[in-house]
């Protein structure tokens, strides 16, 4: 638990690594790879690799590894520095097991996120031994998100994209009624129809007016109806990838609560483990659709070209700049959002998360990525208010609408986000 002196400190650093997450993705989607020369904007490509960005996540995950590392360290090094009085102690070796089960048991009831019947089961429940192979479905889960969410960004502007995953909240509450047995109060079935409706006015708005990148927008003032046209259904196909993805993150965050339900591991060991089977499942995905298709003449130069995208990685200071900022960034944002969530709670999270939502899209217009647009402004605010009403933020306005009785958290305390 950190000190109130130390909080506002973890927010701003959560907001920071959060906004730059997006910011860097979306800075990496516009640089120019291939053809950057050429006359016709139309045949200039940007860098679309939506399954390396998925890649350099998992990178950034494996990096909780150092920061469990370090804490590791310091425990041992305050363990050494204050030994007990005398160096030894006597043993009462009639009451050694009891004692035993005592310190198993202590283990256990100190991580709030374990039931008090499933504490029995051991400090590390499912996920000890080869159980903690478990975490690899979350990680397979957070690979097809991510990799759809990445697409979908190089589609529409980056507070578009932050602001469709707000449909997130509409999925784990559902899935959270089906899979774990929780129930909805008649406010959370309002706020989650207000969310819907607050993500489908986002989307219309980057679909009425897209906000093209490089070519397109080239092509665009050079009066070709038919690159507006296209740029209209690639904006109406992201919002729909992003929206979709959020299927696979709230399948993610399910799995992700019922195993800490039934474990003691601390998070950000999670967050390390499925960095590492995502890596590798990712890694064995790209070489395996690189020769299926990425060496065909269908896929060269495409997302599944693995040595087109390592040579537009390496090649392009940019873009390799952007890919370190954004792994350090990730690691940043688990890191310092677990800490806010043990600091101060998990709402207070969430609710922090959607001020990031406004930071990228204060940000996004201040370097003229996107234009404003009143009815995006529109489905944001009713996106944050039902997500608000949704976590408990805000007050039903209604008396019908006020529960009669305590209402049931929809997400673990230690919600774990990993972009």
């Amino acid at each position: 638990m950190a000190s109130k002196a130390l909080i506002p400190f973890l927010v701003g650093m959560m907001l920071l690594t959060g906004v730059c997450n997006t910011l860097f993705t979306k800075y990496q989607d516009n640089q120019c790879v291939r053809n950057c020369d050429d006359p016709d904007p139309k045949n200039r490509k940007t860098f679309e690799q939506p399954v390396l960005q998925t890649a350099q996540m998992f990178v950034g995950e494996v990096g909780c590894w150092l920061v469990v590392g370090v804490m590791a360290a310091w425990q041992k090094y305050k363990s050494r520095s204050s030994p007990k009085a005398d160096g030894y102690q006597a043993v009462d070796t009639d009451n050694a097991n009891d004692d035993n089960d005592d310190d198993a048991a202590s283990i256990n009831s100190a991580h709030p996120l374990v039931e008090p019947a499933k504490r029995r089961a051991g400090p590390d429940g499912l996920l000890r031994g080869f159980g903690i192979l478990l975490l690899a479905l979350p990680a397979i889960c957070d690979i097809l998100g991510t990799t759809l969410v990445n697409a979908g960004l190089f589609m529409v502007a980056a507070s578009i994209y932050q602001m469709t995953r707000g449909a997130l909240v509409l999925f784990v509450g559902l899935f959270s009624v089906v899979f774990l047995q929780r129930k909805l109060h008649l406010f959370q079935w309002v706020s989650l129809v207000g969310v819907v409706t607050g993500v489908a006015l986002v989307g219309l708005a980057g679909v009425i007016w897209p906000d093209p990148k490089g070519a397109l927008k080239q092509a665009i003032a050079a009066g070709d109806d038919d690159a507006a046209s296209v740029d209209a259904l690639r904006a109406a196909l992201g919002v729909v990838l992003i929206a979709g993805a959020q299927i696979f993150t709230a399948t993610q965050f399910v799995l992700e609560e019922f195993l800490l339900e039934r474990s003691s591991i601390d998070a950000i060991e999670v967050v390390g483990w499925e960095g590492l089977f995502g890596l590798a499942v990712t890694l064995i995905c790209m070489l395996v659709l690189h020769v299926a298709v990425g060496r065909t003449d269908a896929g060269r130069y495409g997302m599944f070209d693995m040595v087109e995208g390592f040579r537009q990685m390496t090649e392009y200071r940019a873009v390799w700049v952007s890919s370190l900022l954004t792994m350090v960034s990730i690691g940043g944002f688990n890191f310092f959002g677990l800490s806010v969530t043990r600091s101060v709670s998990a709402t207070a999270r969430s609710t922090i998360d959607s001020c990031r939502t406004l930071f990228i899209w204060v940000v996004s217009l201040g370097l003229g990525w996107e234009s404003f647009k009143g009815l995006q402004v529109v489905g944001f605010a009713l996106l944050v208010y039902f997500t608000f009403l949704f976590n408990g933020v805000v007050q039903p306005p209604f008396k019908f609408l006020q529960p009669r009785e305590e209402v049931e958290e929809l997400l673990p305390e230690e919600p774990i986000e990993h972009n």
